[in-house]
């Protein structure tokens, strides 16, 4: 495998000066792009020397502690599009644990069979991807439902609409992986010296995974949404009948 020293590491600043400079002339926020990678990299760098501590002493109760600081952070980064508007967090946090605590059973015990839950090698890198995965169909659905709502239609028609905007993401790369891509994932294997066929066992077991706790960490926020505006829209018209 390659290995990368931070110097060379150092060209990967051309990317980001690009965005910021295209920011620039159309009279963006360059700010944001440079302040999000500064803050990627810091993060990626400091959970690189965590990970070095945990792998060597496996514990449950630290590896619950990051797990919990995971949700927390997916919850309120979840919510970014409509974080200005009350009740979207607590549904938010709800759909995380219950989409990724299923869906990481099933990946650890039937798919790989792993013997102990907590081992850090295993269950921080498939927790970051379900995390991030069911993450960003939360925000695009929790955000799709809101407009829908402000626009006028129904709340099933809006639930509808909302699912099918936050899978579009996992969908297109169903689609798309093999042929436009290989992901991340299996790269990463192939390059560390991995037999292919190998790796592409753990993509498919990545890819319906991810699927999976996407669509369920969706549709869970949307039924929470829907449970709430529901029970406004009936507490309104109550009160307007006074």
């Amino acid at each position: 495998m390659h290995s990368i020293s931070w110097l060379s590491l150092s060209w990967c600043l051309i990317p980001v000066l690009l965005i910021s400079a295209i920011y620039y002339y159309w009279n963006g926020k360059p700010s944001e792009v440079l302040l999000s990678s500064a803050r990627m990299a810091l993060q990626l760098v400091a959970v690189g020397y965590v990970l070095v501590v945990l792998f060597a002493e496996p514990s449950p109760w630290i590896t619950g502690l990051v797990l919990s600081v995971m949700i927390c952070a997916a919850s309120w980064i979840a919510i970014r599009p409509v974080r200005q508007h009350p009740g979207f967090l607590r549904p938010a946090f709800t759909a995380l644990l219950l989409a990724v605590g299923f869906h990481l059973a099933i990946a650890l015990k039937l798919v790989l069979g792993v013997e102990t839950w907590y081992e850090p090698s295993v269950m921080i890198p498939l927790a970051g991807m379900f995390f991030s995965n069911s993450m960003n169909a939360i925000s695009l659905a929790a955000e799709r439902y809101r407009s829908e709502l402000v626009e006028g239609k129904q709340e099933k028609a809006a639930r509808l609409a909302a699912f099918h905007a936050a899978m579009i993401p996992q969908v297109n790369s169903l689609l798309a992986v093999g042929l436009v891509a290989l992901p991340g994932m299996m790269t990463g294997q192939i390059l560390s010296g991995v037999s292919p066929l190998i790796a592409v066992r753990y993509q498919i077991m990545i890819m319906t995974m991810a699927l999976g706790v996407s669509g369920m960490g969706a549709a869970l926020m949307l039924w929470q949404l829907g449970r709430i505006e529901i029970h406004t829209r009936i507490a309104n018209s109550a009160k307007n009948q006074r």
